[in-house]
């Protein structure tokens, strides 16, 4: 016995063809369930449409539910130009049973499937679809009658070489537990869709039950309908990881990249935490225009702020985007946090991604994800893209906000902590009425860090971190530390001041010991030349004797 090769046809819905390894498998039959609005039909026709458009196979789409002139209206919406494909490329068919026609005698599929059978061949049709299905199943009202039409659909799909898309509406029904397990044991590929609400947030989800032949991602994916279909997210991001890059690039703030051994290193993920008003966004502002300014694109998606008005208040600080924006380097991209779930906008972030290639991307503040969908949602959104991040070697800039009270506690539940590579937290140091920010590097791996807490100062001359200041055991910011420096530099230069007196007593002091000892040196002179002249003429007189002495004896003679 020849044992063939599964073969996989893609479905050009890129995140599930990853989910399922190649896409849907040819000459088989997959299975779609899912409730109302999950998103069946239009993944059947966008799975259609994307095949013809990508290798021109030609497909047939069967309504049981709705008429076709309908779903090619609604398919406009999502831009893909369905009517040049209608008639050559892909042929709707309108398959909409009445219950009449069903109770006036004994019903089966042969007519349509002989008729759909000279369609197929006069098109040269490799893909069908059987829209809600069960729609059908329902006016039969019979569990064997049933079985017997869903045998002669697989038996019709498989004589025909076609590779066959099925719908079918979920509900917890006993009657339709009994149809699913027929439907199930019928498809050689079977995905379940959801459209559920999560903290009051819509969220949709698929999951692939079985894939006869194939492996498969298990687990839950989620996906949006977007302005161009069904987008699926990746669960496990494709690609190589790059090689660890030892590049250090600056964070836009000179003292901050001395804190932090040079700056953050290329590719790794930077998580910067603080309570509203800390200057997270200006430090992720800095560090996106260092990068503009070393010419490298950046993303910049901010939640709940508009744009214009975040490059307006950083000119305050002199932080200028707007030029870098004018330029194309620099994209800048305004989020409602409750327009979506928290999967539609890591699905929004990897298109921009997709679209612009920055090197650089800030998410400002990622943390507003919690109130979009949940808790594990949001952890699977960021763990998500931080993976992304690191695949494609981009630098990764996340701010969280931080409510009062509760250092951290927002960045556990996102274990955003773990996966940063490094955390900074700035805080509010607040003494005697006044509130100034301190900033400290929580953890920073694989590079040597700063263990001090800085001030952080913005001005009209930009941001800057000053050095830590003690006094009395205590760091002191702002106001204090300004009237604690100005009075150490009175004491300081009091100090000098009475230094500066000695140092001129002690000079007068030696010009007046100088002074006497040039007097005692000039009598020293003198008492020597005295003592030399006394010494010269005792000796010219003890000569002179001498002399005389000699001239006596000589005259005597007699000695």
């Amino acid at each position: 016995m020849t044992v063939k090769k599964l073969i996989k046809h893609a479905t050009g819905i890129l995140g599930f063809d990853a989910i399922t390894n190649g896409g849907l498998p040819d000459g088989g039959i997959t299975l779609l369930l899912g409730g109302a609005g999950s998103g069946k039909t239009v993944f059947a026709l966008q799975t259609l449409v994307n095949v013809a458009r990508s290798s021109g196979e030609p497909g047939i789409f069967v309504a049981f539910e709705e008429a076709p002139e309908k779903i090619a209206i609604n398919a406009e919406s999502f831009g893909w130009n369905l009517s040049e494909l209608l008639g050559n490329k892909i042929f709707l068919l309108n398959a909409m049973i009445s219950s009449e026609n069903i109770l006036c005698g004994q019903f089966d599929l042969s007519g349509l499937l002989a008729s759909l059978g000279a369609k197929v061949e006069e098109m040269g049709a490799r893909w069908i679809v059987f829209d809600a299905i069960d729609a059908l199943l329902t006016l039969l009202n019979d569990h064997t009658a049933e079985m017997r039409e869903l045998y002669r659909l697989r038996e019709w799909v498989a004589g025909q070489g076609l590779t066959g898309i099925v719908t079918a509406k979920l509900d917890e029904s006993e009657f339709f537990r009994l149809r699913y397990s027929t439907l199930q044991f019928l498809a050689d590929c079977s995905v379940r869709l959801e459209n559920c609400l999560l903290e009051q947030v819509s969220l949709r989800e698929m999951r692939v039950v079985k894939y006869r032949g194939s492996a498969f991602a298990e687990n839950l994916a989620y996906f949006v309908i977007g302005s161009t279909g069904i987008e699926v997210s990746d669960i496990n991001p494709v690609g190589d990881m790059p090689s660890v890059s030892n590049e250090r690039i600056s964070s836009g703030v000179a003292r901050l990249d001395t804190m932090l051994a040079g700056g953050y290193f290329r590719g790794s993920t930077v998580l910067l935490t603080g309570l509203p008003g800390t200057a997270k966004t200006t430090l992720a502002s800095a560090f996106a225009e260092a990068a503009c300014n070393r010419g490298e694109r950046v993303l910049y998606c901010a939640f709940d702020e508009p744009p214009p008005e975040i490059v307006r208040n950083l000119t305050s600080v002199n932080i200028h985007l707007a030029r870098h924006m004018e330029t194309g380097l620099l994209t800048m991209v305004g989020v409602r946090t409750d327009n979506g779930s928290s999967e539609e906008h890591y699905i929004q972030i990897v298109g921009l991604i997709d679209q612009h290639q920055p090197t650089c991307v800030a998410v400002d503040p990622f943390s507003t994800l919690l109130r979009a969908g949940g808790n594990i949602l949001a952890i699977s959104v960021v763990r998500r893209l931080v993976t992304l991040a690191k695949r494609r070697g981009i630098t990764l800039m996340l701010t969280a906000l931080q409510e009062a009270g509760s250092f951290g506690q927002q960045i556990s539940q996102l274990h955003a902590s773990t996966i940063a590579d490094t955390w900074i937290n700035i805080s509010y140091h607040e003494v005697s009425g006044e509130r100034n920010r301190a900033l400290s590097i929580i953890k920073s791996r694989g590079s040597a860090h700063s263990n001090q807490v800085r001030e952080l100062v913005l001005s009209q001359e930009g941001v800057t971190l000053n050095d830590v200041y003690t006094s009395s055991g205590g760091v002191l910011m702002g106001t204090l530390r300004w009237e604690s420096e100005e009075q150490e530099r009175r004491d300081h230069l009091r100090e000098r001041q009475l230094r500066e007196a000695k140092r001129r007593e002690l000079d007068l002091a030696l010009e007046e010991a100088q002074s006497k000892l040039s007097i005692l040196q000039h009598e020293l002179a003198l008492r020597r030349e005295e003592i030399a002249i006394f010494e010269a003429e005792s000796a010219e007189i003890l000569q002179r004797q001498q002399d005389r002495e000699n001239k006596r004896s000589r005259l005597r003679g007699a000695d």
